[in-house]
């Protein structure tokens, strides 16, 4: 039945920034799949595990700072020594910085850098690793943007490491398909999620956002539920380097 293809039962995933928002929501859709969460973010993620093990699920969480590569290895350690395997990376976590780019610090610019683009990478690089000593392939999916695709106003760092993302999703999947992991990225539109914050503040920013979206709304963590299971399942076997935007039709104006 092609609905088995969607299922995650007995998988193992890794999803950082999973105490709130986009990361929490992935968290429990990917335990309502079937699937065993390591769950990592620079604060416990309390909340997502008893949503999670209420239901019946598994949930593990680390406490790391992605600031750096350093916890990379003993992440990826946690879940093999916990669950025996691993078989999913959610390259979630990150953060932004907004200030116009002629006052750009360059604090602002490595913190962004290092955090979306560079942890992205060698976070990818260390799952990879481990989906080829296991020998059964395995799923990356990295969270781009909107500004993956567009330039964006006041966040220059964060438009240059979403449009990293991009690229590298692309690159990692060309070296990496050979060895039946699959590399795609999802591109969430305006989502309600403290990263935007200040702009739904913003009365001016707000209306003018949503005057652009077709669907009339931010989006929501449940918004990203499908798409994710879908490209973390063998339903997307043959999906291999692609950004998939969910944004309510904002690029299609």
């Amino acid at each position: 039945m092609i609905l088995d293809n969607f299922k995650l039962d007995g998988k193992v995933a890794i999803i950082t920034g999973s105490s709130t928002g986009l990361g929490q929501g992935m968290c429990i859709a990917m335990a309502e799949a079937g699937a065993a969460v390591v769950g990592v973010d620079y604060v416990d993620s309390p909340e997502t595990k008893e949503i999670i093990e209420k239901a019946g699920g598994k949930f593990t969480s680390v406490v790391a700072n992605l600031m750096s590569i350093e916890p990379i290895d003993g992440i990826v350690k946690t879940a093999v020594d916990t669950y025996g395997k691993l078989d999913i990376l959610v390259n979630n976590a990150g953060i932004i910085r907004r200030e116009d780019a002629v006052n750009f610090s360059e604090k602002d610019w490595d913190d962004v850098i290092n955090i979306n683009q560079k942890t992205v990478f060698f976070f990818a690089q260390a799952a990879a690793k481990q989906f080829i000593a296991q020998g059964n392939g395995g799923k990356i999916i990295n969270i781009a943007s909107m500004l993956s695709f567009q330039g964006g106003i006041r966040v220059p760092s964060y438009t240059a490491s979403k449009s990293a993302v991009k690229g590298l999703t692309m690159a990692m999947a060309n070296e990496w398909a050979k060895h039946n992991i699959n590399v795609n990225a999802i591109a969430p539109g305006y989502m309600a999620t403290n990263n935007t914050t200040q702009l739904r503040e913003d009365a001016e920013r707000n209306a003018a956002i949503l005057a652009r979206i077709p669907a009339e709304r931010w989006g929501l963590p449940a918004d990203m539920m499908g798409p994710a299971i879908f490209l973390a399942s063998s339903a997307s076997d043959y999906v291999n380097g692609y950004t998939l935007a969910v944004d309510g039709g904002w690029l299609a104006r």
